[in-house]
């Protein structure tokens, strides 16, 4: 009896881990495909030749960011590219 009671109690302690996990993991794709669209946008409006600036360049460098960072990334992505460090 015992025993049955600990497991159905660990149990939910592993469900309720991976809700926490799960419901992280959602906002960190979604900041990731924002991240990604703002960037998407940003070359697809040519925003950067408006304001004087070259177009932005989107390589491989700039969707790993995007992916990881998400849409803080992208914005640290196009300040980089404003001061020509990227």
């Amino acid at each position: 009896m015992i025993s049955t009671l600990i497991l159905v109690i660990l149990c939910l302690i592993v469900l309720a881990g991976l809700w926490y996990l799960l419901k992280n993991t959602i906002k960190i794709v979604i900041n990731s495909i924002l991240g990604l669209l703002l960037l998407g946008a940003v070359k697809f409006l040519h925003i950067f030749p408006i304001l004087g600036f070259p177009d932005i360049n989107v390589g491989w460098v700039a969707v790993i960011v995007c992916a990881i960072a998400g849409i803080p990334g992208a914005v640290l992505y196009m300040i980089l590219h404003v001061f020509g460090m990227v």
